[in-house]
């Protein structure tokens, strides 16, 4: 059992998988050096103004390089907002915040097109009998949400260099 087990963890180390981020034997410049190098065009709205912010607190963790070698367009915050759970009494007691957008990362020296993703995000939250507590839950919902469409921008860029290296 002891030579399957230690067997299997062999196995393991020699899957293929390599990290995606920092400097390792497997790549020279790790994804953080080349978010420094992508300039972050902006986005309309308030929810893009938030999200905008949210993508230069991830990519821009250790500053930003003079140089921007990218660009990263973000298309306007499409928003749907439905009611889930109805009640008898036609009250909403549910209801779910979806927010869509297409990324597009273009190489600033040539102006080719290297990436683009639609992507979206969605999230419920409960819709109670106060007006503010509803106000206070969407809002918060909202928030959330953009935070996850920034995260998954960065794990497209990550991915997208990590494959280029």
């Amino acid at each position: 059992m002891k030579i399957l087990t230690l067997f299997a963890l062999l196995l393991l180390t020699a899957c293929g998988f390599q990290p995606v981020y920092g400097v390792n034997k497997y790549t020279a410049i790790g994804a953080e050096t080349k978010f420094r190098q992508v300039a972050l065009s902006n986005i309309p709205d308030r929810e893009g103004q938030f999200l905008r912010n949210e993508l230069i607190d991830n990519l821009y963790r250790n500053g930003s390089a003079e140089q921007k070698t990218y660009k990263l367009d973000v298309a306007p915050i499409k928003e749907t907002l439905r009611e889930l759970d109805i009640t008898i009494d036609s009250d909403t007691t549910r209801a779910q915040l979806r927010l869509e957008t297409l990324i597009t990362l273009t190489n600033t020296q040539t102006g080719e097109t290297l990436l683009k993703r639609q992507l979206q995000s969605i999230a419920s939250f409960n819709v109670l009998g106060s007006e503010f507590t509803n106000r206070i839950s969407e809002q918060s919902t909202r928030e959330n949400v953009l935070k996850d469409l920034a995260r998954q921008i960065e794990l497209q860029l990550s991915l997208y260099f990590k494959r280029t290296d």
